[in-house]
């Protein structure tokens, strides 16, 4: 959103025909969210950090307040009513410092549970910067002459409890989207709290719900990139090539090791609705993108998407017993489960279960109580790289991708595989992460050299 002008003219203004009876599904302004909650990435403090720390949040909340304002004087070329958008968000964010203060005043009385203030004083942070970026957008477009209209879905002066749901659907029930733009913020109000339930992919999830309940034809996401067959960054732009199409199983085996088309949460509801997904980049308006569908099978046996992470560790649990006993998986298993955690991939034999799990969610709790169990547990940071395809059942491509592997000089640690064959997963070193896939993706998405 932040490079709105070039979302105008190659997105929403591109074809003439087409401007009207669409719903665009607005995120915030770039880095605002970081500011308002924490860096997704970095984990650098925001205005929320600040006010759950007891510390002082005032100052953050004027420094953003002015970068806000800002923002708005950036789009007046554009057409942007400065005036008409500073008021709108100067008033927002004043009622976000009245709340946060009446908090605070809360907090202090004791009186009441800190995690239940803390987490509304959360929700109201995140809903700021959708509604802000959805009043601009649609205010740019009336000042250009076009009929648009905003559903503020964040619930702002509305105390009725109402559910996600509920709010979109009393939203839309009298809302004719033909013959006009609809902007709606990607940030709904509920009872069941947005950030609670899906936290920083809530936007992509309002997305999927307006969708299916449009019945819509398509539903596009326009992301910075397109969807390759790697990482650009890793592999080199020049040697990656787009993914034209795939199908939603793939989608979950790239949001499984964080590399997400789209928040899986938000994707299930467009698979079981059979709604077709595009990926497009919005900065390549001519180009047709990724598109997403539920029974998509790849016509050649291939491997589409070498993805990964750096950012996992291995958890490796022996114990003697494990060939003679029962239920060792399940006491493995309940374990996580107390500790809310999803694990990534699972290697296994006589006596010995590895898991691949996040390196945010290993913690000394979750290991101290696996070793009262068990006879060793044992950790150590890896890299997972995954080779991942619509039709991967071929003969020879987990030889392929192992002797790439080899040939590169990365052992491989662990790998596994399920019987569906959309994702070949392997753990390695993790100083290995950047070479395991290049050599991947060279022996397996590029073509072969020509010998004449």
């Amino acid at each position: 959103m932040s490079r709105f002008s070039e979302i105008l003219e190659g997105v929403i203004l591109r074809d003439p025909k087409r401007v009207t009876g669409r719903v665009y599904v607005v995120s915030a302004y770039g880095g605002v969210t970081n500011r308002l909650l924490e860096h997704k990435k970095t984990g650098e403090p925001g205005i929320y950090t600040h006010f759950s720390a007891r510390g002082d949040y005032i100052a953050p909340l004027e420094d953003l307040t002015k970068h806000l304002v800002a923002l708005n004087h950036g789009f007046e070329n554009i057409g942007l009513d400065v005036q008409a958008a500073d008021k709108f968000i100067v008033e927002r964010m004043n009622g976000v410092r009245r709340f946060l203060t009446s908090m605070t005043d809360v907090l202090a009385s004791g009186y009441v549970q800190r995690a239940e203030v803390l987490s509304a004083a959360r929700e109201l942070l995140a809903s700021v910067g959708e509604s802000h970026s959805a009043f601009n957008a649609c205010n740019i477009l009336q000042q250009l002459g076009h009929k648009a209209t905003v559903v503020d879905l964040s619930g702002w002066g509305d105390a009725r409890e109402l559910t996600i749901d509920q709010r979109i659907e009393e939203a839309f029930s009298q809302l004719d989207v033909r013959g006009q733009i609809v902007f709606a913020t990607g940030y709904t109000k509920g009872t069941e709290g947005i950030m609670r339930e899906f936290d920083r992919g809530y936007s992509e999830v309002v997305f999927s719900k307006i969708a299916v309940l449009l019945c819509a034809e398509e539903a596009v996401i326009h992301k910075e990139y397109h969807l390759s067959s790697a990482d650009p960054a890793i592999v080199g732009a020049d040697r990656v090539q787009p993914v034209c199409s795939t199908n939603f199983d793939v989608a979950d085996q790239l949001a499984d090791v964080g590399m997400e088309a789209i928040h899986p949460k938000a994707a299930k509801p467009l698979e079981l609705a059979r709604l077709p997904l595009r990926v497009k980049n919005a900065f390549e308006p001519g180009h047709e993108g990724t598109l997403i569908t539920r029974d998509y099978v790849c016509p050649d046996s291939k491997i589409e998407i070498i993805a990964g992470s750096n950012k996992v560790s291995l958890l490796e649990i022996h114990d003697a017993r494990m060939v003679a006993e029962v239920g060792s998986d399940h006491r493995i298993m309940a374990v996580l489960v107390r500790h809310g955690i999803s694990y990534i991939s699972k290697a296994t034999n006589a006596n010995t279960i590895d898991l691949i799990i996040w390196d945010r969610e290993l913690n000394e709790a979750l290991t101290g109580e696996l070793r009262a169990m068990f006879d060793s547990v044992e950790t150590r940071p890896v890299a997972i790289v995954c080779a991942i395809g619509s039709n991967i059942a071929k003969p020879g491509i987990l030889a392929r991708a192992a002797t790439a592997l080899a040939e590169a000089g990365v052992n491989i640690i662990n790998v596994a595989q399920t019987a569906r064959q959309t994702n070949m997963q392997f753990a390695v070193a993790r100083e290995d992460f950047v070479s395991a896939q290049r050599a991947l993706h060279a022996r397996l998405c590029e073509p072969e050299p020509r010998v004449e």
